[in-house]
């Protein structure tokens, strides 16, 4: 009997052998890409707080943007693909996943489900290819877990629409062309194509972070920004199209986490193999390799969360409480997972040579964004009991 896959891609109980042809194919691709394009470059990236912005187009011509959409040039991978695309990512990096996560799911997506044909046609080629950049404003000052309680408005004028108010936390905001920006109207909710160079948009970026640091991230203003009738998104309607596109998001960051997790694991089981204390190797501990054990038994678990999750979204069956399980659990595990990869390594595991510490400050940005580790908790919670435990 083949002994189980522990690692450098820990594969336990033989996954990769659910994965069609097309689905290996899609992680070798990726992983080949992420190991010679990315690799190289990620921790001088992450140091100078900045994001390689040359890696757009090559994203967009590995098909990696908006990857599950179908027509306008889009691949129309299945999902579990895709998810597959978000693993390799951030086995990088987290701020590599989340610009192509915010693109695709935040931005493409939108566009896609809820769109006119003249956004859809003017908009996706262009974010796929990696042409353009997009942004997602939802996420206000006062608002946080609240997302309803916004206060930019678009009030309709007749002949247009008048926006005014302020988004912060928005990742690729300086880099972006266009932000889907969510407001308040008269009839609710509405979804917004804003063009960046629009008259009265300012787009500042947020400097100083700890986490994320490969990663764009800016406060977006609007004063009195003139926008077209047609500039609404005519199928968005309410807060509920907000958060559609967030579920989308989240599924991708489930199976993003698992490939912070992997990384932190490879580097744990290889510097357990060669530091030698005490006249032998640490990996060879009672304590290290318990350690070792719980780190390949929780990324064993949550892949095999994860891969359920991809089959009952291939089938049209996902619930959003469905997603909020992975992201609660899988971002919960890997956060786990990088603090304990850094306990073995010690002293270097601060260093930026290694890549627990940088890993670990990601995923404390990744464990708060796009719903919060309790509010996942709570919307698993209401599934249980029938009854919101948040809001009016």
């Amino acid at each position: 009997m083949k002994a189980p896959n522990c690692g450098p891609y820990p594969d336990f109980l033989d996954l990769a052998n659910t994965l069609t042809d097309e689905q290996k194919l899609v992680q070798s691709s990726v992983r080949d890409f992420v190991v010679k394009e990315i690799e190289p470059r990620i921790q001088k990236a992450w140091m100078n707080e900045e994001f390689p912005t040359d890696l757009i187009s090559k994203l967009g011509n590995l098909g990696l943007l908006g990857s599950n959409l179908e027509g306008y040039g889009l691949p129309g991978m299945d999902n579990i693909s895709y998810g597959i695309v978000m693993q390799e990512l951030e086995r990088c990096d987290s701020g590599v996943r989340s610009f192509a996560s915010v693109q695709g799911a935040l931005v493409m997506y939108p566009i896609h489900a809820f769109g006119s044909e003249a956004q859809k046609q003017e908009w996706l080629p262009k974010l796929g290819s990696g042409e353009a950049v997009g942004c997602f404003g939802l996420t206000e000052s006062y608002g946080g877990s609240d997302p309803g309680a916004m206060l930019t408005k678009a009030e309709d004028k007749g002949d247009h629409w008048l926006l005014n108010g302020s988004k912060m936390w928005i990742t690729n905001g300086n880099l972006a062309q266009v932000a889907v920006v969510w407001a308040q109207t008269g009839s609710g909710i509405r979804g917004f194509v804003v063009p960046t160079n629009s008259k009265g948009f300012t787009a500042k970026k947020m400097e100083g972070k700890l986490s994320l640091r490969a990663s764009v991230t800016s406060e977006l203003y609007f004063d009195n920004i003139k926008l077209p009738k047609d500039a609404v998104l005519p199928k968005s309607e309410g807060l509920k199209s907000a958060l559609a596109c967030l579920t989308q998001a989240r599924y991708g960051i489930a199976w993003g986490a698992i490939g912070a997790a992997e990384s932190c694991y490879d580097e744990a089981v290889n510097y357990a193999s060669d530091r030698v204390t005490f006249g032998r190797p640490i990996g060879h501990t009672q304590l290290v390799q318990r350690k070792l054990a719980i780190m390949l038994s929780r990324i064993t678990q949550a892949k095999l969360l994860i891969h359920r999750l991809g089959a009952l979204k291939n089938e049209g069956k996902l619930h959003f409480a469905h997603v909020s399980m992975a992201k609660q659990n899988n971002v919960e595990m890997a956060l786990e997972i990088s603090r304990t990869c850094r306990d073995i390594l010690g002293g270097n595991g601060i260093m930026i040579e290694y890549k627990a510490m940088r890993h670990m400050c990601n995923l404390e940005t990744v464990y708060t964004y796009e719903g919060t580790n309790d509010i996942h908790l709570l919307i698993v919670g209401a599934q249980i009991t029938g009854k919101q435990a948040f809001g009016a």
